[in-house]
């Protein structure tokens, strides 16, 4: 018959024993997640192809100054219908011209500056406005390339007198970039399998794949002239050159036991 005290050095042993086990737990269970996670590498890959730029995007834009704001806008207004009626007879598309800036703005008169004089009191200068001056800008989307030369000529020979930049795109390029994606897993999987047989295990499947595409720009001209300038010179010629569509993937191999 078990005495008391023995009965209560049993139980103790009991709560302890089942304590140990319900700590071990998480222990275990954790230890078999971690081993259930499968072995992965990570890489990146990049395709790149080149395309042919097929449109262009320029801002236009007439300035004119006059003593009233009636007289500046009005000059302004007649001008850019000018414009307008190139740019249709030069093939432009209306949805391709988009009005980016209209500015009226007065002009003020400046100090005139003058000579310091010992003892004398300089006089308070208020400006006066003495004219208006009227910005009108317009952005075009060109879809012929090789008739932007003689399109610039005209419309600066029609009244533009700002020309504020011209920028190259390729307006389908995710078409194209079909190849670049390929070439870029192919490149992902190739540095994938070099690194598995250097460290002595399979390629497995991949498991995720992200993509970042992009396109890099040639260098393109920039022009801020005003048509005294350009109209003094030859017919313009442009050179769309070409752009690197490029694709990086970036993807997670599983790794397998070598067999």
């Amino acid at each position: 018959m078990a005495t008391p005290h023995g009965s209560r050095h049993s139980s103790l042993r009991a709560m302890a024993a089942f304590g140990l086990s319900i700590l071990a737990l998480p222990v275990t269970v954790a230890a078999q997640e971690r081993k259930s996670e499968p072995r992965t590498i990570s890489v990146s890959g990049t395709g790149k192809v080149s395309a042919r730029p097929d449109i262009a995007e320029i801002q236009l834009g007439v300035i004119t100054e006059s003593p009233t704001a009636v007289a500046a806008l009005q000059g302004n207004n007649e001008a850019m219908g000018r414009l307008t009626s190139i740019l249709k007879e030069r093939g432009i598309a209306e949805k391709d011209v988009q009005t980016v800036q209209i500015q009226v703005m007065p002009r003020y008169t400046q100090p005139q500056p003058r000579r310091p004089v010992p003892g004398d009191q300089a006089e308070e200068f208020v400006p006066r406005i003495y004219g208006y001056r009227v910005e009108n800008s317009v952005r075009i989307t060109a879809r012929q390339i090789d008739k932007l030369g003689p399109l610039l000529d005209a419309v600066v020979q029609g009244g533009a007198n700002q020309v504020r930049g011209i920028s190259f795109h390729v307006e389908k390029a995710d078409e194209r970039l079909g190849d670049a994606r390929r070439d870029a897993i192919e490149n992902a999987r190739k540095k994938a399998q070099e690194l598995a047989a250097a460290a002595y295990v399979e390629l497995g499947l991949p498991l995720r794949i992200e993509e970042h595409s992009g396109i890099v720009p040639v260098p393109q001209p920039r022009m801020y002239a005003g048509a005294a300038m350009m109209a003094a010179a030859p017919a313009m010629p442009v050179s769309p050159g070409e752009q690197e569509l490029s694709v990086t993937v970036s993807v997670v191999y599983e790794l397998l036991p070598r067999k």
